[in-house]
Order: C-alpha cells, then structure tokens, then sequence
C-alpha cells in the first residue's frame, strides 16, 4: 500500500526545487490528484508522470502542469480559460491560483467526469463545458490567460483573439507527436512568444488547429 500522504509531500518537495512559484506549488500541493485518476491508478497518483483516465487521454504529468500554469504569471485575480478539461485535475489547480476558470472538453463522458469530481471538491469557481467546433469559449472572452492542454500545428489565432491584451497564451506547438511548449504574451506592439521546452500532448482538435 501507498501512503498517498508521503507521496503528495514527495512529490511537492520535488516540484519545488524546479518551480519558483511557491504559489503553484502550494496550488499542487492542495490539490488531491487521486481524486482525478481511475481506480486503477489510485496510488500512482503521485508519480511525476501522466497516467491514462480513459478515452485515449491522459492527466499530464504534474511537473509540465506546474511549469505551465507557471507562465501564466497569475497573481489571483485573473479569469482563465482552459482547453482540454481532461479530468479536471488542471482546473482544480488553476482554481486555486486565479478568480475563475472557464474549461472546454471535446469528450462528454470526461466533461461529466470532471464536472463531478470538481463538485464533490467544492469548487465553484470553475465551469466545464463541452467543447465546439471554434476553439474557445467565445462568450467568456476576454481572458488573461489561455492555457492549452493539446499539441496544435500554430498557434491559433482565435486564440490569440480571446486574449486581453497583456494576457498570457501557454500551448504546446508542433507536430502530432511531439511539441515545443510556447508562451505568448499578446501586446499591442506586438506579440512576444517564448520557447519553454519539448513536450508531448494529444493532438488539439477543432476549426484552427488539427482536423479528426
């Protein structure tokens, strides 16, 4: 039997020696991942590594969840939008750090996954929809910050326009199979983009990004 007390401790003792932000870090550590993983995966739930939730998807692996809701640069009272609720474990995390987040799921049986499992968590500051056609949440934009949890060819530009200025786009860019993580931060002089490193996510689907 695993003691999911010392492993959560492990693993954010781990975490912080490669995230600055104590606050995503605190975030992490608040937040109970086994209560976002199937059964089978109950006391793996602190593994620094993604774990299958069904569907073909994954729950990303915590590290690449801290270094992403990191560049977002949030200081607590921002609106965030997510694509790719998954199992909602992300959400939860980026809840605990901004006012209110706004996420998009294209499986309804994982939307309804997530919606529960944030509910019986108590939190209220999320919305879980089923994803359309159009990237997005078009009728909650602006927001700012936009955090991407599948790989896309580009970088959308309907993303882009969801943006408040001065907000944040963190998404992973490049082929079906492997990625590099970008950060845009959308301005009025012009955009700026960074390069956070490889990654590898499940392809972004939808008008802007990969076809099915």
């Amino acid at each position: 039997m695993v003691d999911l007390e010392a492993a959560r401790t492990r693993l954010t003792k781990h975490l912080s020696w490669e995230i600055t932000d104590k606050r995503v870090v605190e975030a992490m550590s608040r937040v109970p991942r086994e209560a976002f993983v199937p059964e089978e995966h109950y006391y793996d739930a602190y593994d620094d590594r993604p774990l299958s939730i069904g569907f073909g998807q994954t729950i990303s692996q915590p590290f690449i969840v801290a270094l992403m809701i990191q560049a977002l640069e949030l200081r607590g009272d921002e609106k965030v939008l997510e694509l790719g609720s998954g199992s909602g474990y992300e959400a939860a995390v980026l809840a605990e750090v901004a006012s209110r987040v706004v996420t998009t799921e294209l499986i309804a049986g994982l939307v309804e996954r997530a919606r529960q499992a944030l509910q019986k968590l108590g939190y209220s500051n999320i919305e879980v929809h089923l994803a359309e056609k159009t990237l997005g949440w078009l009728e909650e934009a602006p927001y700012d910050a936009i955090i991407v949890s599948a790989g896309a060819p580009s970088i959308p530009r309907i993303l882009l326009g969801q943006l408040a200025w001065g907000g944040r786009l963190v998404i992973p860019v490049g082929s079906r199979w492997q990625q590099e993580l970008m950060k845009v931060t959308r301005l009025k002089e012009g955009n700026r983009t960074e390069n956070l490193g490889a990654c590898y996510f499940v392809p972004l689907l939808g008008e802007g990004a990969w076809k099915e």
